[in-house]
């Protein structure tokens, strides 16, 4: 079995208790109900890049947006990125300024082929959340609710572990948010020690929002990283 197909079955057996959701929130699971272009998408992003058994090194956003991974499955990485790998995609197109960066850095990296021959994108939470806001479904980071956080560790633990043996390498990983994503990260990984070393670098929305005049500097240290 490939690392493509062992990556699609993890996607495919995701589920998620909605217990663990309050009444204002809703999960995003990208990989319930697709349509088959979406499928077809998943299926050749991933064949593309990862049909082989090479370990990887792991990195890990948060959980999938609406306009990312909630509409392509695949971590920062929106339609339009889609079709720049190589993956025909026509039903709808999306726009995400952290996959605008994230794609800036793996072209500065040397493509998505050299890329993701060394990596593999992964999430805390490989399904995404949505709160209702005045009417309308929004973005909602797992760890925006401490209370909600704390009751889906577990869940979130057994996810980050399955996603290391995917990669199939874990001397350190890379996490996207130095803020809440790597405090949470750094206190369930001393008290479960999933992985050796945590390097965080500035999540790429942080980037595109506040700091796109020097977003240069910021792939530069994107590909220190990448080069440890």
């Amino acid at each position: 079995m490939t690392k493509a197909n062992q990556i699609l079955a993890f996607y495919e057996a995701l589920s998620f208790d909605r217990k663990y959701l309050d009444a204002d929130l809703n999960v995003l699971n990208p990989f319930e109900g697709a349509s088959q272009e979406q499928n077809n998408a998943l299926e050749g992003f991933y064949g593309k890049f990862y049909s082989d058994n090479k370990p990887r090194n792991l990195i890990l956003g948060i959980n999938p947006g609406r306009l990312g991974a909630g509409a392509t499955g695949i971590p920062f990485t929106d339609t339009k990125r889609l079709l720049k790998c190589g993956i025909p995609f026509n039903s709808f197109s999306t726009h995400e300024p952290s996959s605008v960066f994230v794609y800036e850095a793996i072209d500065a990296y040397g493509g998505a082929e050299k890329f993701y021959d060394q990596f593999f994108i992964g999430s805390v939470c490989p399904l995404g959340f949505v709160i209702r806001k005045n009417g309308n479904w929004i973005n909602f980071n797992y760890y925006d609710r401490t209370s909600f956080a704390n009751a889906l560790a577990p869940y979130l633990l057994e996810q980050i572990e399955k996603q290391i043996e995917l990669a199939g390498k874990n001397e350190r990983i890379i996490v996207f948010g130095t803020g809440k994503n790597l405090k949470f990260l750094d206190k369930l990984n001393k008290e479960y020690n999933f992985t050796p070393e945590l390097v965080a670098l500035e999540h790429p929305r942080y980037v595109m929002q506040y700091k796109y005049k020097h977003r240069e500097q910021y792939i530069a240290k994107y590909l220190e990283a990448l080069s440890l």
